[in-house]
């Protein structure tokens, strides 16, 4: 497994060994011994799945209040996606900043967002799949979001058209009016 850390502390790129042969392929995507072994300690508790058949499909940006918020691993099965984590802890030196990275069936890299980090991602191909591991349960009433395209955070999505959103992602908030508890630090 090859670890590449990120411009934001604690957003890791995760690239599984792909062992294949005449057959196809097997990688083992998570093993809890090799990412100790890496310092990341997490203890994943829901797995997640979602689909997206049309190209420009956005999801997010999305996170959980403290004591709910969540660390993220995700992976690409199907298609391509563009994925972002931004920095809303408070304080943080690099709060409001973001990193992007192409996560597809092809390249098998996988995103590790940790807590205080908001997640979403645009589909760059139609009929995508994206499967997440997250530490925390779902609690609908810690969920929130800030607006896609929120020019402080400048988010440089690669795409020329108008993306396809869910009616909450299109109400979400500017990072300023957020609703977030996350501390640098804390």
């Amino acid at each position: 497994m090859k670890i590449t850390n990120t411009n934001l502390d604690g957003v890791i790129i995760i690239e599984p060994n792909v062992f294949g042969d005449h057959r196809g392929w097997f990688m083992e995507t998570y093993n809890e011994s090799n990412f100790l072994d890496a310092g990341i300690n997490v203890k994943f508790v829901q797995d997640n799945q979602s689909f997206s058949a049309v190209k420009g499909t956005l999801r997010g940006l999305h996170y959980q209040l403290n004591p709910k918020a969540q660390t993220k691993l995700v992976r690409c099965t199907r298609g391509s996606i563009f994925d972002v984590a931004i920095d809303i802890r408070k304080g943080s030196p690099t709060y409001g900043n973001w990193f992007g990275v192409e996560l597809s069936a092809k390249n098998n890299k996988q995103l590790l967002v940790p807590k205080g980090f908001e997640h979403g991602f645009l589909t760059l191909t139609e009929n995508v799949e994206v499967q997440y591991k997250v530490d925390e349960l779902y609690a609908p009433e810690c969920d929130r979001g800030i607006l896609w395209n929120d020019p402080t955070i400048g988010i440089e999505w690669p795409i020329d058209i108008e993306p396809i959103l869910s009616e909450k992602d299109q109400k979400a908030p500017l990072l300023k009016n957020a609703d977030n508890n996350f501390n640098y630090g804390a």
